[in-house]
């Protein structure tokens, strides 16, 4: 019966010559040691990975080199680990990378973990007390404080039972990396093997991966397809977040792949030279990481150099923090909340670490309003996917984002992204404007309040108007279309607007009109009552009242405006109550003889046929008739 595999990976972290190899042989039956020059000079140099057992349980170990000279590869190795096994050594204790270690540990964001005191098969009992109560001291403060100290040999096997309870223990309290998020595996190293072709190994990050699926190579952006994968070195369908993992990519020159590329999902991501991060530097940092400084920076298994821009002050000093922009001498492949560490170009030395905020196209300019204040915000966001897709629909370009959009921004699989937009939703923080169009509830709030004050506005400058027409609304609001369409529909769902007269209006108002104004109206109006079918033209109107034609013509566009006098083309307009009594006669003659000739309809008005023909038109345009040479008929 095989063991369950759980994506959980281990990795040893500690001082050159501490045993960290001999104690992963002894856990796993793996020499992790496969270098030739590894064992010649009974040091690790490269990343070792193997399988191992506790008890039903299979889990990844990955043993890193304690060698200054590796810190490199000792950050590639420990950035995927989910625990750690501290291992220092009881005749040296505690030694310079034990401390490195430790910091890039904390930095990378480890928080499991239990401490291997080995070598105890050359110490007395009095040594092991003594240095046992040093590693005590030493590690006060620290994310092991709590961690068990287990004194073992990896030579002899002494205190082996114990230590492997501890191991079992650690497993027992490490909840398993989630599988449903965009793969992505940094390379760590690759090669080819006969009848497979490519194999590239490594920890995923994030995310699953069946044989079979598309994936893609960056930064080269070289497109493959999955033929084989092995986890723990033996063939499976899937690679998970947090196992040691090979697949088998056959397209790919394995001469080309190299530490530091990334394995993903196409379209995700993308290499970019800037990022926006958040930085912790180390109390023990002796130096000023001014602006502008040049340094080496560590994500993943990448290393590259990067100039360093801070977004508040010129310089950070040991224990502090702050937001940094990051531009990268290449461009690297990094996702929100990923962990990273900064180095010291001359001479070589841990200063700190933090975690990337998010890829920016470009330096941003702290002096320019709120770019600060985002920075923050951004910050804060992403510490749960949740906050950063609510964080990436309240700062949407155009003040909503769509499924794909979010998708991609954020790096969340559609399905998962559909449960946190239901809960966001649910939560009152987001609102759903059409069935793929997501806007922040705040934003939903500016804007009602924009909209509104746009139409007081009307009203006060155009205290004679129904309202503002709505194709003009929506021009005065400079918003996107369907985003326009949705929160209007809305407001005027609820009763914060109302539509009247085709036009948009706040509830309680009414036109207010000057008593001339009023006359006047009544006047042109009754023209058009007394005239239904030979409506008066605008010169016509002039004489018969004796008012300016500009006067007039402000006066016929009220009317128009009120929808009492309607426009039917050619410069001609009808009163509303003539074109509702046309209307039925019309409608009444079809129903009873099955059609009109057009000729027909200025006996059945009394008119001629300059008004006939256009008012005809009219309905056609409106969908009560329709056309086929000079003949109408209802539209059904």
């Amino acid at each position: 019966m095989s063991a369950e595999q759980l994506n959980i990976t281990l990795g040893t972290a500690g001082h050159i010559d501490h045993g960290k190899t001999a104690l992963i042989k002894c856990l796993t039956g793996c020499d992790t040691d496969y270098l030739k020059v590894e064992k010649e000079r009974g040091m690790s140099i490269e990343l070792g990975f193997a399988p191992c057992m506790i008890s039903d349980l299979e889990i990844g170990i990955v043993d890193v080199p304690g060698h200054e000279n590796f810190i490199k590869t000792m950050v590639a190795g420990a950035s995927a680990i989910d625990g750690v096994i501290f291992v220092i050594a009881a005749d040296d204790g505690v030694m310079p990378q034990t401390r490195e270690h430790l910091d890039i540990l904390t930095l990378l964001g480890v928080r499991h973990g239990i401490v291997a005191l080995t070598k105890v098969d050359c110490v007395t009992d009095d040594r092991l007390e003594t240095v046992t109560s040093q590693i005590t001291n030493f590690l006060e403060g620290t994310f092991l404080q709590n961690a068990e100290i287990v004194p073992v040999s990896g030579i002899t096997g002494q205190g082996f039972d114990l230590f492997y309870e501890a191991i079992r223990e650690l497993v027992s309290t490490i909840k398993p990396k989630k599988t449903d998020a965009v793969f992505r595996m940094p390379v760590e190293k690759a090669f080819s093997l006969k009848g497979y072709g490519t194999v590239i190994t490594g920890i995923p990050v994030s995310g699953s991966i069946d044989v079979g699926q598309e994936v893609v190579l960056l930064p080269k952006g070289i497109k493959g397809r999955l033929k084989a994968i092995q986890v723990y070195k033996r063939k499976s369908n899937t690679a998970m977040s947090g196992q040691c993992a090979a697949i088998n990519v056959p397209r790919w020159d394995y001469k080309t792949i190299e530490r530091g590329q990334v394995v993903t999902m196409p379209k995700y991501f993308s290499p970019h030279n800037w990022y926006l991060c958040r930085l912790n530097v180390l109390r023990s940092c002796a130096i000023n990481l001014k602006t502008g400084m040049s340094i080496r920076l560590h994500t993943g298994t990448s290393e590259v150099v990067a100039k360093m821009y801070l977004l508040q002050g010129n310089a950070i000093t040991g224990g502090g923090q702050g937001l940094v922009q990051f531009r990268f001498e290449d461009p690297i492949v990094a996702a929100p909340a990923d962990h990273f560490i900064l180095r010291t170009l001359s001479p070589v030395q841990t200063v700190g670490g933090g975690q990337i905020i998010e890829a920016i196209p470009q330096r941003l300019k702290r002096t320019k309003p709120g770019a600060i204040e985002d920075a923050l915000a951004r910050s804060e966001a992403i510490a749960t996917e949740n906050d950063f897709v609510e964080y990436c629909i309240k700062t949407a370009a155009s003040f909503a984002a769509n499924e794909t959009e979010l998708s991609l921004r954020a790096k969340v699989l559609p399905k998962k992204l559909n449960e946190i937009l239901d809960e966001l939703i649910a939560s009152g923080k987001v609102a759903r404007i059409t069935s793929t169009l997501f806007i922040h509830c705040q934003t939903v709030a500016a804007i009602e309040d924009q909209l509104l004050g746009i139409v007081a506005d009307f009203h006060s400058q155009s205290p004679q108007s129904p309202g503002i027409p709505v194709a003009g609304f929506h021009e005065l609001s400079h918003l996107q279309k369907n985003v326009f369409d949705g929160i209007q529909k809305s407001m005027i769902a609820r009763g914060a607007l109302v539509e009247r007269k085709s036009c948009i209006a706040l509830p309680d108002y009414r036109e207010k009109f000057t008593d001339a104004q009023q006359k006047l109206l009544t006047s042109v109006e009754s023209l058009f009552i007394k005239h239904p079918f030979n409506p008066p033209k605008l010169d016509e109107i002039v004489q018969h009242i004796s008012a300016s034609p500009q006067d007039v013509q402000k006066t016929l566009q009220m009317l128009i405006e009120q929808k009492q006098i309607v426009y039917v083309g050619n410069d001609i307009l009808f009163h509303q109550k003539a074109i509702a009594q046309a209307r039925q006669i019309l409608t009444d003659h079809i129903e009873k003889e099955g059609q009109l000739e057009s000729v027909k309809f200025k006996y059945l008005l009394d008119t001629s046929r300059k008004f006939a023909i256009p008012l005809l038109d009219y309905f056609d345009h409106i969908g009560v008739t329709s056309r086929a040479n000079n003949t109408r008929y209802l539209k059904r």
